[in-house]
């Protein structure tokens, strides 16, 4: 089986629209309405016609493709400057501590502080993998191809890259942080405010919670449990996301409580182990070592798994990954180890 991770274009709406039906809730990047997911792909075709280095607000969607059959059994994205065109909210946890000489005795405390303290950055998301293909690695092609696409492309995007990874959220679409805060202000489920926020962004309604930090001791316990905490479908993520170097650096989701991540974007592995070279032969080779590669610019960004091998001032590429990525003798790739 050969995958590959492409832009995505408008022929994959209905491909797009069936997986979003199997979220579960909670996965604002990925509604489950056409027309939505089509306006997704249309400022994804604009993102990717736009032939500069300069820095913009852009927003990349991709696909992984299985070859052989044609089935697309994943996406994922990447928002090249959040924060900009509106406010990225998030909640930013702080740890205070106070000594009584007279008590003998200190008192700590943690609040949750609404903030915008990652306007500017990148950020990657957007990641989903259909259940029954997630064997073979397609989990990892499809998280660290995005970072091949930015290592081609680094004049597009910021000097960090934050990760929003979806809080629990349980099978009938409701979130224990989003009914311990938020719910208490908005009269509404989780649910009902995944689709509002699906219909008009996030930033609407986190624009009008209230700017005074919580106490997170005053929280119910059911909320408190999961702050911080990965729904249980993302914690395959999040260990390849700590794998690239982010860090959770005491930043969660507004609504859900999820964890959000962060890197230095030049310290991403991937980014940084990644180089280019040029195709000197296409064959198999004794000493290939196995890589993730890519190879074109935007709209023509194709990525899979290869087997590489230094020859003279360029690499020799294995058949399969040559054709997966549309190249030949002469070519440039960029790559990094698997």
């Amino acid at each position: 089986m050969t995958i590959v991770l492409r832009a995505a274009g408008g022929h994959d709406l209905s491909a797009l629209y069936d997986m979003a039906l199997t979220t579960g809730g909670g996965f604002v990047n990925l509604p489950p309405d056409r027309a939505k997911l089509g306006d997704r792909l249309a400022a994804a075709d604009a993102a990717f016609a736009r032939d500069t280095d300069a820095f913009g607000v852009d927003r990349f969607l991709f696909v992984l493709e299985d070859l052989a059959s044609g089935a697309i059994d994943g996406t994922c994205q990447i928002f090249s400057h959040i924060g900009t065109d509106a406010p990225f909210y998030s909640y930013r946890i702080d740890r205070h501590g106070a000594d009584h000489a007279v008590l003998g005795r200190s008192v700590d405390h943690t609040t949750l502080t609404i903030c915008t303290d990652h306007a500017g950055c990148s950020e990657v998301g957007g990641l989903f993998l259909r259940a029954d293909a997630r064997a073979g690695g397609a989990g990892t092609l499809l998280a660290r191809s995005r970072y091949l696409f930015i290592a081609m492309h680094r004049a597009r995007f910021a000097d960090r890259t934050i990760a929003e990874l979806r809080g629990v959220v349980d099978d009938a679409g409701e979130a224990p942080f989003w009914d311990g805060i938020a719910a208490r202000f908005f009269g509404m489920g989780f649910a009902a405010a995944d689709a509002f926020n699906a219909d008009h962004g996030t930033h609407v309604l986190a624009g009008l919670l209230p700017t005074t930090p919580i106490l997170l001791a005053m929280l119910p316990e059911s909320a408190r449990a999961v702050l911080g905490v990965p729904h249980p479908s993302g914690r395959p993520a999040l260990r390849l996301l700590e794998k690239e170097g982010f860090r959770h650096d005491d930043y969660v989701d507004l609504f859900d409580g999820g964890p959000t991540v962060t890197a230095a974007t030049d310290a991403i592995a991937t980014v940084r182990h990644a180089q280019t070279a040029t195709v000197r032969a296409v064959d198999e080779h004794p000493h290939a070592a196995p890589h993730i590669a890519a190879a074109g610019r935007l709209a023509g960004f194709r990525a899979c798994f290869a087997s590489i091998a230094p020859q003279d001032d360029g690499i020799v590429l294995d058949p399969q990954a040559a054709r997966a990525l549309n190249v030949g003798i002469g070519d440039p790739i960029t790559y990094a180890p698997r």
